[in-house]
């Protein structure tokens, strides 16, 4: 058991409590701790980040407008830069599953804050009168109901350029593959059945316009994050805040952390409503579906590689199996998978979440919160290992993409103009039963020459599209 020397004793509403001597938390964390001792999770650095940007930004409002003493302000927005500069991570120690709406962790932070702007004008932790306290100078003009939205909002766009970047990244791999393989025609295939033939390059193309359209979804969902309710403190009514302060905090936090940010036209939407967190996560569910989707073929087409597709190679990284010697296993493309889940299990939740609020408040922004920065933080290290290790260091089996496709009949599909459905079925019919090339079987059944056949069949042609110019049989 802990000394009694090694604890502190502080004072709220509710009585006294020990604290850690050498905390810069206070009495009203302490008692989060002990509240919830849930999950043995922690803060996300987004949410520490920008929660300190928060109160940064609000001392500088606060003292500009004379509210706040110009020695307090500049202390305490320098123990905010601090936060914000991670040198105080280990002092956010509230679980994420905690009391409604975020108190606990605006506590949190509003309590490191005042501590440490204290310790900057020359007070001690154990000091009984310090001049910066917590909710009154640390928290002005502010609640827990309009800094912990602002702070999802502003939290998800810090890491938003990286997720951008992450995701362009994939998308430069995929288009180099596209570039390389543009000339190996293979199988096309729907429903997991043979169909008409398509270039390897053309397959990776499509994934990397696929994420593309998703980089756009998510930007334009950004968009939303930008508003900010700041301002609104308990209801959306700004009582205790001055007229000002919202437009102010606004214009200070845009030029601080170099966002594009905007005041919202409707404060109590602002906080009654996780609408636009809610369509941001949906955005990053988009994007997780169709990764998961790119993984899937990535398994596939490398299957085997003896009884399988065997069309791509990926990079051997580790042993695959524990009894089964020289077995290689598609990991990066299963752990994009397992993280893709993940994401939209968290998606979920904040859907879930989302809706939950009553009236002029959502409590649930705890959670919000916490899913939201770890889906980000998940698909930025799932997807950047999946492209590094994985796609970069594919190799294409032309030999082997190239045999499969000899042996598809389906390519008789490219006939139907010139000898029509029907026709071109029984060639398939037959081509397949006798394990004849489709060539030979319309050549002998009179349908072509073999010379048209040919000129009709051409497999890379085929994978431009268009029409033969023979007309169809009458």
């Amino acid at each position: 058991m802990p000394k009694a020397q090694e604890f502190r004793t502080e004072k709220d509403s509710l009585g006294e409590l020990q604290v850690p001597t050498n905390a810069y938390y206070g009495v009203q964390t302490q008692r989060a701790v002990n509240n919830f001792p849930i999950s043995g999770l922690k803060p996300y650095r987004a949410f520490v980040w920008s929660m300190a940007a928060i109160k940064r930004s609000a001392a500088i409002v606060n003292g500009d407008l004379g509210l706040l003493d110009e020695k307090l302000a500049k202390a305490i927005a320098k123990a905010a830069t601090e936060v914000m500069d991670g040198k105080w991570d280990e002092q956010f120690v509230v679980d994420p599953f905690q009391a409604g709406a975020g108190t606990s962790h605006n506590m949190n932070t509003n309590e490191v804050i005042a501590s440490r702007a204290n310790e900057i004008l020359g007070f001690k932790l154990t000091d009984k009168d310090k001049p910066v306290r917590s909710n009154d100078h640390v928290n002005m003009a502010q609640s827990t109901n309009d800094t912990i939205p602002t702070a999802i909002r502003v939290g998800a766009l810090w890491r938003l350029n990286e997720l951008v970047e992450v995701l362009r990244g994939l998308v430069t791999a995929l288009r180099a593959k596209q570039h390389d393989w543009d000339h190996i025609v293979k199988s096309g295939r729907t429903h997991l059945q043979d169909a008409v033939p398509i270039r390897l390059g053309q397959e990776f193309g499509g994934y990397a316009t696929a994420v593309e359209r998703n980089i756009e979804k998510i930007l334009m969902a950004a968009e939303g994050l930008k508003r900010l309710g700041i301002g609104g403190t308990a209801t959306g009514t700004g009582l205790n805040a001055h007229t000002e302060y919202h437009k102010r905090m606004v214009i200070q936090l845009g030029k601080f952390l170099k966002m594009k940010l905007s005041t919202s036209d409707d404060l109590f939407e602002s906080m009654n409503s996780m609408q636009d967190a809610v369509f941001f996560s949906g955005a990053l569910r988009s994007l997780a579906q169709d990764l998961i989707r790119i993984a899937n073929d990535f398994r596939m087409l490398s299957s085997g590689p003896s009884t399988g597709l065997d069309e791509i190679r990926l990079p051997a990284v580790q042993p695959g199996s524990s009894i089964m010697p020289g077995k290689v296993n598609p990991v990066l493309a299963e752990m994009l998978n397992m993280a893709m889940f993940y994401v939209m299990g968290n998606d979920l939740t904040i859907m879930m979440a989302g809706q939950a609020g009553q009236l002029e408040l959502n409590v649930m922004m705890p959670i919000i919160a916490y899913c939201l920065f770890q889906e980000m933080d998940v698909i930025i290290g799932s997807v950047k290992a999946f492209t590094d290790k994985c796609v970069v260091g594919l190799v294409a089996n032309e030999v082997k993409a190239t045999a499969w496709l000899e042996k598809n009949a389906i390519i008789a599909t490219a006939l139907n103009p010139i000898i029509g459905y029907q026709k071109g079925a029984e060639v398939v019919k037959k081509a397949m039963a006798e394990n004849r090339s489709v060539v030979d079987v319309v050549v002998d059944m009179g349908y072509m020459t073999r010379e048209e056949a040919l000129k009709a069949m051409d497999v890379k042609k085929l994978t431009y599209g268009g029409l033969t110019d023979t007309p169809a049989a009458g």
